[in-house]
């Protein structure tokens, strides 16, 4: 696809969503990356039910770090894989009291040092939570950009790189939002709604 057709693309989701962002709850770094390492295999609706307590009772990495692994388990159980989750964030919480003060750092490479942290929630933090022109790759957008013609790649790794090249600096972060809401509620995995999807007309490769 051309960058110019990419535009186009970006264009129409744009009137189909115009109030697309992002749908996990976060007001700082630290739950930003809290709530994305949360979300993996789970709903953003029922990540933000478990973090609306969560947060409130467990404000930064130094108290939620406390927790015994047990009883993080019992208080994120809902968003599945959840004793995982808890050994990872249990030793990200260490390591940021630890390494950083407390603080999430911003960069790409030390967040991915994080337990837990890899290419696609480090691009989560960086954009949400600092503002950079990031466009992640979750099954969402790994599924459209590829379907849709955006990109044409076995990995989220190799998708993103794409992204990157054909979609214009400063759009990406948007880029990202949109084609989340375009794969949750028209393109979904195993029956896509092109009836009325507003890229059927000419824009979308249809490589389903």
């Amino acid at each position: 696809m051309t960058k110019e057709k990419a535009v186009k693309v970006l264009e129409e989701l744009t009137r189909l969503y115009p109030e697309a962002r992002a749908e996990l709850h976060f007001s700082n770094p630290f739950e930003t990356l809290i709530a994305t390492i949360l979300s993996a295999q789970c709903t953003d609706r029922r990540v933000n039910m478990v973090t609306e307590t969560l947060f409130r009772d467990y404000p930064n990495a130094a108290a939620l770090g406390a927790l015994t692994q047990p009883q993080l388990e019992a208080r994120i159980k809902e968003c599945g894989l959840y004793r995982m989750k808890a050994a990872n964030i249990l030793a990200a919480c260490h390591e940021l009291t630890e390494k950083y003060g407390g603080q999430v750092p911003n960069t790409r490479e030390a967040l991915m040092a994080l337990p837990g942290v890899g290419q696609k929630t480090a691009g989560v933090v960086l954009m949400a939570a600092f503002g950079d022109d990031q466009i992640p790759v979750d099954t969402h957008v790994f599924r459209l950009a590829n379907r849709i013609g955006l990109a044409c790649a076995d990995t989220p790794e190799k998708v993103e790189k794409q992204l990157r090249e054909i979609i214009p600096e400063g759009e990406r972060a948007h880029a990202h939002h949109l084609l989340i809401w375009h794969g949750r509620r028209c393109c979904s995995a195993r029956k896509p709604a092109c009836e009325r999807c507003p890229l059927n007309d000419g824009l979308c490769e249809k490589k389903i």
